[in-house]
C-alpha cells in the first residue's frame, strides 16, 4: 500500500527581513516541487516575526504559483473568524484559476488569541465566530447568494469546496471534520493531556484520526495530514544542526508543555518535541515509529522550530524526498500531486458555471 503523500510546511521563521523570509519560502517550494513533494503549505500569522512571518498567504502562494506547475498549494491555515470570508473565498479562487486548480485550503478558529482584539473580535467567541464565517465562507464557494443577497461569487469556486481540511487538536474536532467530508489536519504543536506531557505525538492524535474516520460519510475519502518538524542533513553537518535546534526546542518544551527545560540535553528535548533531526538514517528510525503518520494519507514536514538556515533547508528538502521518502513508501512526484488534486469528497455540492 502506498504511504502518504510527501508535503512540504512553512511559517517563515528564518532570522531575515521580510522580503527575504518571502524569497527563501519561494525557493523552498521550488526546490520542493524540483525534488518531488506533493504539496507545499503556508501558515498564516498576523502582527509578528516571531510567531509566523506571513499574514498574507494567498499573495505568497500566488508568487508560488507562478514558480511551479504541479505542485499543491494549500493554506495551513486560514484564520477565518478574523478574515473576511467573502473576501478570503474571493482570493482563493482567484489564485485556484491562477494555479491551474492546485489549492487546498486548510481553515481553523485560530490559536494565537491577541491577534483578534485588531480585527474587532472577541477571542473568547473564536469558535461561533468560526461557524458564522464557514458558512458564509461555503456560500461564496458553492455558488449561493451571499448573506442572504443575489450575489455570487466571480470567478466561481468551482469544487474548491471540496478541497477544504480542518485543522483541530480535539476528537470532537476531528469528528466535525469527519461529517462534513473535509480534510483533517494535525499539528506538530499537539497539546498533551495533564499528566502526559512526554506522550509520544501519535499516542494523541491516533484516537483523533480514528474518530474522524468514524465519522465520515458513506463514500468520502479519508484525508489525513500530520505536520511534523523534520531536518535532514548530510553526516558533516549533524553537529552543526543539533546546535542549532536547542535554544527553539528548549522553548518549545517550555511553552507547549509547561517543562523547566534548561537542564534538558538535546537528545531529550528531541524526543519530547516529536522532532525528527539528523541523518537519513536516523530521520528514517524515528519517523517509522509514528503511528500517526502511518495512518494519514498526507504528511507535510517544517524545519521549525530548529533554526535551520535556508541552505539546511534546501538539502533537508531534497533528502526527504530523494532519501527518506522512498525508505518508508512515501508517495512523490507528478502521481503523487496529481492524486492530492483529486482526492476530496464527491459528494459535497459544486457549483460549476456560476454566475
Amino acid at each position: 500500500m502506498t504511504g502518504p503523500r510527501l508535503g512540504f510546511f512553512s511559517r517563515l521563521l528564518e532570522e531575515a527581513p521580510a522580503a527575504d523570509r518571502y524569497r527563501f519560502a519561494l525557493e523552498q517550494i521550488a526546490q520542493a516541487e524540483e525534488s518531488g513533494f506533493a504539496s507545499a503549505w503556508i501558515a498564516q500569522h498576523h502582527f509578528g516575526e516571531h510567531e509566523g512571518g506571513l499574514p498574507s498567504p494567498f499573495v505568497l502562494l500566488a508568487a508560488a504559483a507562478e514558480r511551479t506547475t504541479r505542485i499543491g498549494l494549500g493554506t495551513a491555515v486560514l484564520t477565518l473568524p478574523i478574515d473576511d470570508p467573502v473576501r478570503a473565498a474571493e482570493d482563493a479562487a482567484v489564485l485556484d484559476r491562477l494555479s491551474d486548480g492546485r489549492v487546498q485550503l486548510g481553515v481553523a478558529s485560530g490559536g494565537t488569541p491577541s491577534s483578534f482584539a485588531a480585527f474587532g473580535q472577541d477571542a473568547a467567541r473564536r469558535r461561533e465566530i468560526f461557524a458564522d464565517h464557514f458558512a458564509v465562507f461555503l456560500d461564496a464557494l458553492e455558488g449561493r447568494g451571499i448573506r442572504g443577497t443575489a450575489s455570487r461569487m466571480y470567478p466561481d469556486g468551482g469544487d474548491l469546496a471540496r478541497r477544504l481540511w480542518q485543522a483541530t487538536f480535539s476528537v470532537d474536532g476531528g469528528r466535525r471534520a469527519g461529517e462534513r467530508g473535509d480534510g483533517l489536519m494535525l499539528s506538530r504543536t499537539q497539546p498533551r493531556t495533564e499528566g502526559a506531557a512526554d506522550a509520544p505525538l501519535h499516542t494523541v492524535q491516533l484516537p483523533i484520526i480514528e474518530a474522524y474516520r468514524h465519522a465520515l460519510p458513506d463514500g468520502a475519502p479519508a484525508r489525513v495530514l500530520a505536520s511534523r518538524t523534520a531536518v535532514v542533513v548530510d553526516p558533516e553537518n549533524r553537529t552543526r544542526v543539533l546546535e542549532l535546534a536547542q535554544d527553539g526546542l528548549r522553548r518549545l518544551a517550555e511553552t507547549m508543555f509547561g517543562l523547566d527545560a534548561g537542564r534538558l540535553g538535546i537528545d531529550e528535548l528531541v524526543r519530547i518535541t516529536d522532532t525528527h533531526i539528523g541523518t537519513v538514517d536516523e530521520v528514517v528510525a524515528t519517523l517509522a515509529a509514528d503511528e500517526a503518520i502511518s495512518a494519514a494519507t498526507d504528511v507535510s514536514f517544517q524545519v521549525h522550530s530548529v533554526a535551520a538556515p535556508h541552505e539546511l533547508t534546501l538539502r533537508s528538502l531534497e533528502l526527504l524526498a530523494t532519501e527518506v521518502a522512498p525508505r518508508l513508501g512515501y508517495a512523490t512526484g507528478a502521481d503523487a500531486a496529481s492524486s492530492l488534486r483529486t482526492a476530496h469528497h464527491p459528494l459535497v455540492p459544486a457549483t460549476e458555471g456560476a454566475s
